[in-house]
């Protein structure tokens, strides 16, 4: 089986992308894992610090490691970890990859820290990719009635592609997250449109993967542009969070008087099955 650099090296090379949903729960990995299963292509989990405590570093690294022993081309990545001490708690449960999230801080700041965290990766294990991300969108997964302030949604704000070079080039790592338009879950008066030409120029500036967080909410089209302009790896979180409530509450609106959770959490993971399935048919241009 592949690796992880294996993989995202194919998708990059084939210019497709590869998925990556959040969990809190089993309903929403065996929902993800189902999908990515039924058409037969590699799917990251992400947990991010809150999920991983939640569910246990060990517990997540040990679900998702049992389903790639079963032959399944699933990943585990630790996603938008801002603390030190929490990256060495994903690496030593046994996380295949770790974003490090320090783009709320200054440049020089954040390659500082970012550095930290990759020297630390790479110490124990060359073989961990590890993601820095440059340009704040905002931190919350879920509706929003309006941008986050501070967003870098404007021509001045956004990941500039000489700055991007710079960061790789001083911290070492081996994807790089970029604000090209995108936000940090789903804005209620529309998503800003993403700046495809800035992901070109950032593509060509960095010539390593690139990855496109907050996906919730971009339009399809947008999606099969960036793909092609040097997109390898897609988030998804808001949209399938909002798919487990809204299953579970038509669930409990069916059945008002039932108490068991495994009669109720099927209509969650049939709704965030669909909306994996679809979105991983889209980014491996398979529609």
């Amino acid at each position: 089986m592949k690796s992880l650099r294996e993989v995202i090296a194919d998708a990059e090379s084939r210019a497709v992308a590869v998925g990556h949903f959040n969990i809190s729960d089993l309903t929403a990995l065996k929902a993800i894992t189902r999908a990515a299963r039924e058409l037969n292509v590699p799917v990251i989990i992400g947990t991010s610090e809150g999920e991983a405590g939640f569910i246990g570093f060990g517990q997540a690294a040990a679900l998702v490691g049992s389903l790639r022993e079963e032959g399944h081309s699933v990943f585990l990545n630790a996603d938008h970890f801002r603390s030190l001490e929490n990256v060495k708690q994903a690496v030593e449960a046994g996380y295949d990859s770790i974003i490090f999230d320090a783009a709320n801080l200054s440049l020089e700041e954040n390659i500082k820290k970012t550095k930290e965290a990759v020297d630390y990766v790479k110490s124990l294990n060359q073989n961990i990719p590890v993601e820095g991300e440059l340009g704040y969108i905002g931190t919350s997964s879920r509706v929003l009635e309006e941008i986050p302030h501070g967003a870098a949604v404007t021509e001045t704000t956004m990941t500039k592609p000489e700055e991007a070079k710079r960061f790789v080039e001083e911290t070492g790592v081996d994807l790089f997250a970029p604000a090209v338009g995108n936000i940090h879950g789903i804005v209620k008066e529309g998503e800003p449109r993403l700046d495809i030409g800035r992901i070109a120029a950032i593509k060509q500036a960095v010539n390593i993967p690139l990855v496109l967080h907050g996906g919730s909410g971009v339009s399809n089209d947008d999606f099969r542009a960036a793909i092609a302009a040097g997109i390898s790896v897609i988030h998804i979180n808001t949209e399938i969070r909002i798919d487990w409530r809204e299953g579970l509450q038509e669930a409990l609106e069916k059945n008002p008087e039932e108490t068991t959770p495994y009669k109720l959490l099927p209509e969650a993971e049939e709704e965030i099955y669909e909306t994996v399935l679809a979105r991983l048919k889209l980014f491996n241009n398979l529609v």
